[in-house]
């Protein structure tokens, strides 16, 4: 329930527009300057996984990890498998959204990487604290899925692999 939330209030409350994206080839540009920025906290992530890695006491490198370097390395692998799923259908997403909404891709743009942020930090505090900060990254990429597959087999199926 807090996503469309949030979604809802950037979307009405912050002053800003997108630019006026005619083609679909400026739309996957804008949507790829977009999604630049969802790497953020994933190269965060492994800066501090690598500082991690080197502070760790243990002296053999491919030995058993501690518990603070292997919070940092799955944070790092899950945020990355995440992330591909979430450029690939943003990426549809941005075909298939009017000029009127494409405000959208920014903002979920930013939901991604403070709802990774988030993941980060609960995962760190305790592992049964972390299932909000992956549903706030989970639900919203479900739901462009849903989104994505709805539009290409139901509104415009006869324009499937034009």
């Amino acid at each position: 329930l807090l996503c469309p939330c949030l979604i809802y209030g950037a979307y009405v409350f912050l002053p800003f527009d997108a630019p006026l994206l005619p083609t679909i080839s400026t739309r996957l540009v804008y949507t790829l300057r977009c999604t630049a920025f969802a790497t953020f906290p994933i190269i965060l992530g492994m800066i501090v996984s690598g500082i991690s890695r080197l502070c760790s006491s243990a002296l053999e490198p491919f030995g058993e990890l501690q518990r603070e370097v292997e919070i940092h390395r799955t944070y790092v692998s899950q945020s990355v498998h995440l992330f591909i799923l979430y450029f690939f259908n943003m990426a549809v997403l941005a075909t298939y959204l009017p000029q009127e909404v494409l405000k959208l891709i920014p903002l979920l743009t930013g939901l991604f990487a403070i709802s990774r942020l988030i993941y980060w930090l609960s995962y760190a505090i305790g592992r049964s604290f972390r299932a909000f900060g992956f549903s706030m990254t989970f639900l919203p990429l479900l739901a462009m899925l849903l989104w994505n597959l709805y539009n290409m087999f139901v509104l415009e199926p006869e324009n499937l692999l034009a």
